[in-house]
């Protein structure tokens, strides 16, 4: 498998704080049977127009995503380890240019927006960044509070050229039951592109749990699209595949959360 959202660089944001906690995310993803980490540490895109901010920030990046390197070359070698940013859109039409800040300097640009939740006029500020080249890879779209049953937002959104990357611990209630249905749902409706972990080098990672969840709901055939064969396509510089329709329903949240088998 192939997870391009996760945070494991040692000492930048909210994610791995030294060295030898990203040592222990690698571990995990590797026994979990993810085979590719594209790592996106927190990106707040009102840098860009501050040029003291913006060097500062990759004064302190730079040299992390060293250490992580070479400790992945070093213990690591069956792992291939690539670098993005996980951009919040803190500031429309961001300056996307550099490719540290696209996912493995790839044109797929790995976001989110501020204070999680739907802004006015999201879908045109997508569709602005797709018009200079780019492609928005909108991370964890279920987690946004304000993202009515129906799911409006999220179709805008594809309709404006995203692609949409639902969190595995999202679709196992890890975040709430709103995010639980919200996660389900993008899947049953197709709209779902990618799978990926969001983990934070902390706690329980949640990929190899949600492959058999999803699995055991009859979506073997959409969690490899999800989590093999399109994050691959990314990295090819390709757009995804469409993922089918998932016709079977979840657990309900209530027996997830108590561990009882399937309803």
């Amino acid at each position: 498998m192939i997870d391009f959202h996760n945070h494991l660089v040692p000492g930048v944001d909210d994610g791995a704080a030294d060295l030898d906690e990203s040592r222990t995310a690698l571990e995990t993803f590797r026994a979990q049977g993810v085979h590719t980490v594209i790592t996106t540490p927190h990106y707040p895109a009102s840098l860009a127009a501050r040029p003291e901010a913006l060097a500062s920030f990759f004064a302190a990046l730079d040299p992390a995503w060293e250490r992580l390197r070479a400790l992945a070359a070093a213990e690591f070698p069956d792992l291939r380890l690539e670098r993005g940013v996980e951009v919040n859109l803190d500031l429309p039409q961001p300056d996307l240019s550099d490719p540290r800040l696209r996912l493995a300097g790839t044109r797929f640009v790995l976001c989110e927006f501020p204070f999680m939740a739907v802004p006015p006029n999201s879908a045109q500020v997508l569709f602005d960044l797709t018009i200079l080249g780019w492609t928005p890879v909108v991370a964890h779209p279920e987690r946004y509070g304000n993202l009515d049953e129906a799911l409006h937002a999220a179709d805008e959104w594809r309709r404006a050229g995203a692609r949409l990357q639902v969190n595995c611990g999202s679709l196992l209630g890890r975040y709430g039951p709103q995010a639980h249905r919200l996660a389900w749902g993008l899947l049953r409706e197709g709209w779902a592109d990618y799978l990926c972990s969001d983990y934070h080098a902390r706690g329980t990672c949640h990929v190899a749990a949600c492959r058999a969840e999803l699995e055991k709901a009859g979506g073997a055939e959409q969690a490899r699209l999800l989590s093999e064969e399109n994050p691959a396509r990314l990295l090819a510089g390709e757009a995804p595949l469409p993922v089918p329709p998932l016709r079977a329903e979840p657990r309900p949240f209530w027996r997830r959360l108590l561990g009882g088998g399937r309803a």
